[in-house]
């Protein structure tokens, strides 16, 4: 499984709207992405602007050629672009080791 970590800063004032933004975008668009395995999104508390998108791929190519490369990836960033205060860093990261 590989781990996709998404590091987000939105403009000040439009959490409330980017939340329900990007919810919708990972159950309508990511979801059904070929891979898929699950996600999770934290929210900065220090940092309200800030969030940590979390993304479980079952491989590598899954995120960067069959999302990244696919009509579905246009229509994700169409849907959370706008709120975006500076382009999001992206990472891919393999589990070394995890709690029981």
């Amino acid at each position: 499984m590989i781990l996709e970590l998404a590091d987000i800063r939105i403009a000040p004032g439009q959490q409330a709207a980017f939340d329900e933004a990007i919810q919708r975008g990972l159950t309508t668009v990511i979801a059904n992405a070929k891979g898929f395995q699950g996600f999770k999104v934290n929210k900065g508390i220090e940092n309200p602007e800030r969030y940590i998108l979390q993304i479980f791929w079952e491989t590598l190519e899954n995120h960067t050629v069959g999302f990244r490369e696919s009509p579905a990836f246009a229509e994700w960033r169409a849907i959370v672009g706008p709120f975006f205060a500076s382009p999001p860093v992206v990472e891919h990261f393999t589990l070394l080791a995890k709690s029981a």
